[in-house]
């Protein structure tokens, strides 16, 4: 399979680099969706828009609360990150409504400081102040004297004491992350925004609403990624496919009748058809899934080992199950794909058997036979798909299961580390969300798993026709005919079996067919007419001896140059589906009306044309079903008429006539092809009677040669088969 995908997946490569980075930016915007939700919990709701722990404003009486709580590094880091807005600035009156009282502190970060850093200094003495402020904190045990507040007595207190205080206060903090002491500090900083006359609705609002119109977009950015990465799928698979079919029916073309009998015509169009849409399935599975699950399980994984979330062994544990389950699963469904294919050859076989000798069937009146052949391989087939979606159909079930035992699980352990203050209740949603990412992920990857073994026996099917070597080749250098020498047809000491047969069909061929003249074959069923006609245009090859044409070895010419000089009429007359045109001109596109009428002529079948209500137009169905055995015949003989090749071949071709079309085609074919080579094989008599020449075959050997009236005195099998078919009168033979 990998072989096939690399021949013909390589000239749609950039097309696939435009999917692997549309694919790319896919898993981007989805793994974005989960970090954005949980900023609209965590920040969103439970901060009220506040980002982060760092303060933005504050007011000057807070500040110098705050450096109570701070080393003087801490404090240095502060003052030097903000800046100080006198009450005289009216250009922040608007904004800062308490500047008419009190100076505040902007936010200004200096280069190389982030707010993370400020954060991770402001934030608890924010909460220390707020708590001691908002009373939740009991000042009381501290005993202070009337009038003196908290924040007079610390600056009163010496700084070893401070220090202590402040470190036992700070140890409070020690079970805390530094997320979970910025969400805590939001309050305090609501709070403080409150009392500089700061809108914090409004921030929150605008807060909720941005991260919601980029949740919105990336969701967008998505699906339109997912409808381009479709399209370009579909069109790579149809692409690919389309040329995969192209060369499998070219290589059919190309097949002589040897490999023909190594492949059925049912396998040919199941491996032609179902097969190849099974690796179209495949192909646009591969781009859609198979490329794209790994990115987005390593996206999700790299995001949750980055969370503060301990919950990853619930992961682990959810693709153990799964893995089982498909594992299992593959065991048990695995072989029956090799099996569904083989049912598909199996019921082509029997429908197209059926349908073609439809006559046959209600003639004999087997129809409930025929109902019950196909019945048979229908209910195999039935049942093979059957078990195989029965297999399936447990998946959904179980990994429905699967999908709400995690989220039991998330939910259960993550609200005790969230009621801990170890986890945010957004952070727990998002994990919740990364983590179906991650099992659908694995699950995608191994259904794939489960695809790609039916894809790999249908690409056996379709390697095994692409390469099948070809046993009729044109030579290395090939030759051409000879101008001054056509129509002849020789064969010398030609000996033919079939491919790993035992025995000779043919023994020891020799004759010589000149031009202007009827060579007529005929003999016993069996005998071996039509596989000696078949040598002529290379149907097969002789095993030894030589078959000339024109004078040269017909193995040492290229098969179209070869095919070009002769005309062959089939055994079993076929028609294409068109018109009566359009199968006159299959032979010679361009073929003018006079040919087609001068054709239609010779094979007596002008009556065909003229009492259709379309003439040459009149519809032909597939196969030729809707007109008789006989003008399907006598169409097929116009068909060769209009190539007008120097040799002309009849296989049989004057079996569904008439004696009296017939004779009236015989004639018509002796006057108006005089300059012709006409072989013809025959089983009457009367067909070959004013042959020039008449080969006997019996049994795969020559038992005569030569004209009616040598072969009745001198070959007994001749005579034999004519006196089974005509009277001595008829004969005109004593």
């Amino acid at each position: 399979m990998i072989k096939l995908f690399v021949k013909y997946l390589k000239v749609y490569w950039l097309s696939i680099l435009v999917v692997l980075g549309l694919l790319y930016y896919q898993t981007t915007a989805d793994l974005k969706l989960p970090e954005l939700m949980s900023n609209i919990v965590n920040t969103g709701i439970t901060r009220q828009g506040i980002e982060d722990g760092t303060i933005d404003v504050i007011r000057e009486e807070r500040l110098n609360h705050l450096f109570l709580f701070m080393s003087e590094d801490d404090q240095a880091i502060i003052l030097d990150n903000y800046q100080r807005i006198e009450v005289k600035d009216e250009t922040y009156l608007e904004e800062y409504p308490i500047l008419e009282t009190q100076a505040v502190y902007i936010l200004d970060l200096q280069e190389g400081v982030s707010r993370e850093d400020i954060s991770s200094v402001i934030a608890k003495p924010l909460l220390i102040t707020y708590g001691i402020d908002s009373g939740v904190v009991d000042t009381s045990k501290f005993q202070l004297p009337a009038g003196v507040s908290i924040y007079q007595a610390l600056q009163m207190m010496p700084e070893v004491q401070r220090a202590g205080l402040l470190s036992n206060m700070s140890s409070s903090f020690a079970e805390m992350s530094d997320d979970m002491i910025a969400q805590s500090a939001t309050v305090a900083i609501k709070n403080e925004y409150e009392l500089i006359g700061i809108d914090t609705n409004k921030i929150q609002m605008d807060y909720i609403y941005n991260i919601g119109i980029q949740m919105i977009l990336f969701a967008l950015m998505s699906a339109a990624i997912t409808i381009l990465v479709g399209l370009l799928s579909s069109r790579i698979a149809a692409g690919t496919t389309r040329t995969i079919r192209k060369d499998v029916f070219s290589k059919v073309e190309s097949f002589s009748s040897v490999e023909f009998d190594q492949f059925s015509t049912a396998s040919l169009i199941t491996r032609t058809g179902n097969d190849i849409t099974q690796l179209q399935m495949l192909i646009v599975m591969m781009f859609r899934t198979f490329f794209y699950s790994p990115i987005l399980a390593y996206g999700a994984v790299m995001n949750v080992l980055e969370s503060n979330a301990n919950m990853t062994w619930i992961i682990g544990l959810a693709l153990t199950v799964i893995m089982s389950m498909i594992g299992v699963m593959f065991v048990i469904v695995m072989p029956k794909f090799t099996a569904i294919q083989k049912m598909l050859d199996k019921v082509n076989l029997v429908a197209r058997e059926s349908l073609t000798g439809l006559m046959v069937v209600r003639a004999f009146k087997t129809e409930r036979h025929e109902e019950e052949r196909f019945d048979e391989a229908n209910k195999d087939l039935a049942k093979i798909n059957l078990f195989v979606s029965r297999a399936t159909s447990f998946l959904m079930p179980l990994m429905t299961f699967v999908f709400s035992g995690v989220t039991l699980m998330i939910v259960w352990f993550g609200a005790k580390q969230v009621d801990l203050g170890l986890l945010q209740i957004g952070d727990m949603m998002a994990f919740m969300q990364y983590s179906m990412q991650i099992i659908m992920s694995f699950m995608m990857i191994t259904m794939m798993f489960i695809l790609i073994p039916r894809a790999s026996v249908s690409s056996k099917r379709i390697l095994e026709v692409l390469e099948k070597p070809l046993t009729i080749l044109d030579p290395k250098e090939s030759v051409h005919f000879v101008s001054d020498e056509t129509g002849v047809i020789e064969f010398e000491n030609v000996n033919f079996k079939y491919p790993n047969a035992d025995d000779y069909v043919l023994r020891d061929i020799s004759f010589k067919a000149k031009k202007g003249e009827m060579t007529a074959i005929i003999g016993s069923t069996g005998s071996g007419k039509s596989t000696l006609i078949n040598l002529i245009p290379r149907f097969y090859d002789v095993t030894s001896g030589k078959v000339r044409v024109n004078g040269r070895d017909v193995r040492d010419v290229k098969q179209t140059e070869l095919r070009d000089r002769v005309g062959y009429i089939p055994q079993k007359a076929i028609l294409f589906s068109g018109t009566i045109e359009s199968n006159l001109k299959y032979a010679k596109e361009n073929a003018s009306q006079v040919e087609l009428d001068k054709a239609i002529e010779i094979a007596q079948a002008t009556n065909i044309v003229n009492e259709k209500p379309g003439h040459y137009q009149e519809p032909i169905s597939q196969g030729g079903t809707n007109v008789s055995g006989g003008q399907k015949q006598r169409l097929s003989i116009a068909r060769a008429l209009v190539k007008n090749p120097d040799i002309y071949i009849y296989d049989d071709s004057f079996s569904a006539l008439d004696y009296k079309t017939d004779a009236a085609l015989r004639t018509a074919l002796q006057k108006d092809l005089s300059d012709k080579t006409l072989i013809v094989v025959a089983q009457r008599i009367s067909t070959i009677m004013n042959a020039h020449q008449i080969i006997v075959l019996n049994e795969g050997q020559i038992v005569g040669k030569g004209t009616h009236d040598e072969l009745m005195d001198n070959c007994e099998v001749y005579r034999e088969i004519a006196f089974s078919q005509l009277s001595k009168e008829e004969l005109n033979h004593e």
